[in-house]
């Protein structure tokens, strides 16, 4: 028997480290500075550090003194939290030992139910090959160059109309204005999804990453699974549609796709939360973020202005900068070593892209700014790596460099003249409104 196998055996034998005031104080509640805080102490994954926008130095501590950093909660087990550019790169592309199959967020330990309404919502970045290849392969059409080509004067004529419809010297919200509104516009095209309700899918897709709490998006677990039972009933009624009148949208692909065809609506409300909050979370953070960023680093404001050519450099800088999702989960499936520590059978691994993205042994000393010269930016993880590299990529930076492109013909500035609010989530690195004015170019 090895030191590794007593270890685990030790470790499922004994009750969580943790009181749950303790777990409440540290996961659910307030959090202290990095530079106060036990280095075991340390937990990443409170998600009002990303409401009060205070993570940067808890990764910087974890990056520097323990990059593969082990935390323990009652309610998820054990899970390291990686944060260095090469340990991510390696579980990411490591399917066979850190696995999707158990899901992408914390959650339980592996083994205790998880309620059913959402152990039925499997998608396939939540699975491993050959499944989750069949299933990736059924969509995967939306993204081929020949669409993106298609859909590249339908972006910009979009882009157009939202960009001339906004107010100039007043104070509006550039998150719903403009980065929802394209984003939405472009996602119900995708699934020929009616335009008049396509806020619905705004809603469903912020209602399936929050978190339940008093005075929230969603208040309880009941609300949330009432307004996904909503979803499910909506696309129901396309599905049947598309059965019987296929079109090129994501609806028709999944109803006809070989690997998918038999499988019912409700088998695939994962795949379609997969390709809601895919296709809108992440292209409308790096949307507010782009802007929020600029105002941060006048600077490089400046530089873009001077050279809007450097738009091409803008994009992977921002989706690198802003990174719209923090962490993805793997599970080990066996005893394995990670930047020299042991992770266990069924451990959870969380690949903190957020992090790795600036790890200041490939991006440099200046990894927490925006330079629109950064010579490597495109090497950011914000879209994973391996098989599960992010499918609509290419349609995220087309989205982010047509608007950028039409900023820069129509407006001197978007200035940001108050403080953002942000996602309370760990996950979704995001923005709920961020208050600018425009100045027209005359």
């Amino acid at each position: 028997m090895t030191d590794t196998q007593i270890d685990r055996e030790t470790w499922l034998a004994r009750k969580p480290v943790r009181s749950p005031e303790m777990e409440q104080a540290i996961f659910g509640g307030d959090v202290g500075e990095a530079a106060d805080l036990p280095l075991d102490e340390i937990n990443p994954l409170n998600p009002h550090l990303f409401r009060e926008h205070r993570w940067h130095d808890h990764f910087a501590r974890l990056r520097r003194e323990d990059p593969v950093h082990l935390n323990e909660l009652g309610s998820a087990g054990r899970y390291w939290n990686v944060t260095r550019y090469d340990d991510v790169r390696a579980v990411d592309g490591d399917w066979k030992t850190y696995s999707s199959a158990e899901g992408i967020t914390i959650g339980p330990p592996v083994g205790v139910p998880i309620p059913e309404s959402i152990s039925n919502a499997a998608s396939f970045i939540a699975m491993d090959p050959p499944e989750q290849t069949m299933q990736r392969k059924t969509v995967r059409g939306i993204s081929a160059p020949s669409s993106l080509r298609n859909l590249d004067d339908l972006i910009r004529e979009r882009t157009v109309a939202v960009l001339d419809g906004l107010p100039e010297g007043e104070t509006f919200d550039w998150v719903e204005n403009v980065s929802i509104e394209l984003t939405t516009l472009l996602l119900a095209t995708l699934f020929d999804f009616p335009l008049e309700d396509r806020h619905k899918l705004t809603r469903w897709s912020d209602v399936v990453t929050s978190i339940p709490q008093p005075g929230g998006l969603v208040e309880s677990g009941a609300q949330q699974r009432h307004e996904i039972r909503e979803c499910l009933e909506y696309f129901e009624g396309l599905w049947e549609e598309r059965r019987a009148n296929p079109g090129f949208d994501l609806v028709s692909m999944l109803a006809h796709g070989e690997a998918t065809k038999d499988m019912p609506a409700a088998a695939h409300l994962g795949n379609l939360f997969l390709l809601i909050v895919g296709g809108n979370d992440t292209t409308r953070n790096s949307m507010s973020g782009s802007v929020y960023g600029l105002n941060t680093y006048p600077d490089q404001y400046d530089k873009l202005v001077a050279d809007p050519s450097l738009v091409a450099n803008l994009v992977p800088e921002i989706i690198r900068w802003q990174t719209p999702l923090s962490y993805m989960r793997r599970t080990a499936t066996r005893d394995t070593e990670l930047g020299g520590k042991q992770i266990l059978k069924d451990d959870q691994v969380l690949m903190w892209y957020l992090s790795a993205n600036r790890d200041e042994d490939v991006f440099g000393d200046n990894a927490e700014a925006i330079d629109l010269a950064r010579p490597n930016a495109e090497r950011h993880l914000s879209f994973g790596y391996g098989i599960h590299f992010c499918m609509g990529s290419r349609l995220a930076e087309l989205q982010l460099r047509i608007l950028w492109e039409e900023v820069l013909q129509r407006f001197d500035r978007i200035e940001v003249v108050g403080d953002p609010e942000r996602t309370f989530s760990a996950f979704i690195n995001g923005y709920t409104n961020l208050p600018v004015q425009v100045t027209r170019k005359r």
